[in-house]
């Protein structure tokens, strides 16, 4: 059985207070949805530990919390920098048509023609959609409209097939 896959869910970003809590930046959405994933993995270079979340919350616009076995300013400082992941297994099923953005990326990308586009990089949020960046022979940025540009997103194939103008 493969490890499981870990995803970047934030980076402790500072300390908060004298009793050990940490500021956490955040890359889930609510910011705050961080809090609910226990225990986390830290990674800093090759360094790795597991720490659980005691507490937590948001404190004005920024994410504080209490963690295992942190229990001092000095300790917490230490923490400064370090990644915060979870694995895949953590995260609640996406409802029918929807996709973390963790599933996507790595996925070949063909048109309906089977041309062959490349592979998603990363996905960007526009505002007005998400768009898929895929790389192949060149960059291209494709919006992310399922039933649209987006025609079939195929996880255990690891495909996706878009109508999209190859040359564009």
């Amino acid at each position: 059985m493969s490890e499981q896959q870990h995803i970047s869910v934030g980076k402790i970003s500072g300390v908060f207070g004298i009793k050990g809590w940490v500021k956490v930046f955040s890359f889930t959405d609510p910011r705050e949805n961080i809090l609910t994933y226990s225990p986390w993995l830290l990674k800093k270079g090759d360094e790795t530990k597991t720490v659980n979340v005691v507490d937590g919350q948001l404190q004005g616009k920024t994410i504080v919390a209490q963690l295992t076995g942190v229990n001092d300013r000095d300790q917490a400082a230490s923490l400064m920098g370090w990644d915060i992941f979870i694995t895949q297994d953590q995260l609640p099923k996406a409802a029918k048509g929807e996709y973390y953005w963790s599933e996507l990326i790595g996925l070949n990308v063909e048109t309906i023609d089977g041309v062959q586009l490349g592979v998603i990089d990363s996905l960007l949020e526009t505002g007005a959609n998400d768009v898929i960046i895929v790389q192949g022979e060149r960059e291209r940025v494709i919006p992310f409209l399922q039933g649209q540009t987006i025609i079939n997103v195929d996880l255990d194939a690891g495909k996706v097939v878009v109508d999209w103008d190859p040359e564009f």
